[in-house]
């Protein structure tokens, strides 16, 4: 058994058992990929994938109990060769960061900026895509940090800490009936069309629930992934936006106008995520330490670098 065989079954399952892609995310022939899976099932004497005829359609039982542990050789022998990395290029190399858009048009710069004073030899990547795209680069090792309002806390493979909370608030074209409203209402605003983020995005969820918990439903006709999205068809006139706080930045020549809804809708919390159990770069906690100084180094550094407790593994000898 070999590394390339691991990294064939792990990408197997990744692609959906389709082996051309596997090849191609290998940089090898699809030939060399049915060859290395026919030597390893002679190998251990199981049957890892179920076929019909030349096609892969899943794994059998043993073939996920071989994808689980090659996963964890995969990873063990991926934070080998960091932690070299770590200790050979201790003040430059690469940060990478996904992150939402709003986060990375709007909370990022003077943290990117402060960042780039400290350590100047590093460069960044700003990877945005939704949250469950976020998770995925973490886990997977694609990304050093991930950020976002929802969907990164509680997931076995990350360690969360809290960055700041924010509210929504309203944009509406100025002179619109709902700046005459001496106290926003949930009834009120759901009279009006409304545009705002999609689900799984930015507090989406806080949206919906304080208008089912008041027993209304809202007239959204338009759902986005972008804030200025959203700016875009308020300022044509199509509905009112509901927007992350932070996101609703106006300036004074703006035909917009920026309503309070702080208590309309529940508080949502950005949060900073790394992958458990990977050795993180100094430079890495130092970019923690700029988004929220009162997080504590040791406490997170604890958090980030133990590992959960994991399903006994099948002794196969590599």
């Amino acid at each position: 058994m070999n590394f390339q065989q691991l990294k064939i079954i792990r990408e197997a399952a990744r692609c959906e058992f389709n082996l051309t892609e596997v090849a191609n995310t290998l940089f090898t022939s699809q030939s060399g990929v049915s060859r290395h899976i026919r030597d390893l099932e002679d190998e251990l004497g199981v049957d890892i994938f179920i076929r019909r005829g030349k096609r892969l359609l899943g794994m059998t039982e043993p073939g996920k109990a071989l994808l689980a542990i090659a996963e964890r050789i995969l990873d063990e022998a991926s934070r080998v060769r960091r932690l070299a990395d770590i200790f050979t290029n201790e003040t430059s190399g690469v940060l990478t960061i996904a992150t939402t858009h709003t986060q990375a048009r709007y909370s990022l710069p003077k943290v990117i900026k402060a960042f780039r004073a400290l350590w100047p030899q590093v460069r960044l990547e700003l990877n945005q895509g939704s949250p469950q795209e976020i998770v995925a680069m973490v886990a997977a090792g694609e990304a050093d940090i991930g950020i976002a309002s929802e969907q990164l806390v509680n997931q076995p493979a990350l360690a969360a800490f809290p960055w700041f909370s924010w509210h929504h608030a309203l944009l509406v074209p100025k002179g619109h009936e709902l700046e005459q409203e001496p106290q926003l209402a949930l009834a009120a605003l759901s009279r009006y069309p409304l545009i705002t983020y999609r689900q799984g995005i930015t507090g989406r969820s806080r949206v919906d629930r304080a208008f089912q918990a008041a027993g209304l439903k809202p007239d959204i006709i338009l759902s986005a992934q972008d804030s200025d999205v959203v700016k875009t068809y308020v300022e044509l006139g199509l509905g009112v936006g509901i927007l992350a706080d932070q996101a609703c930045q106006l300036d004074t020549q703006s035909a917009l106008t920026r309503l309070d809804a702080r208590h309309l809708f529940e508080a949502s919390t950005v949060w900073l995520a790394l992958k458990r159990g990977q050795l993180q770069r100094n430079y890495v906690w130092q970019f923690l330490e700029l988004c929220n100084a009162n997080l504590s180094l040791e406490e997170m550094k604890r958090q980030a670098l133990s590992v959960q407790e994991e399903e006994p593994a099948i002794d196969f000898q590599i």
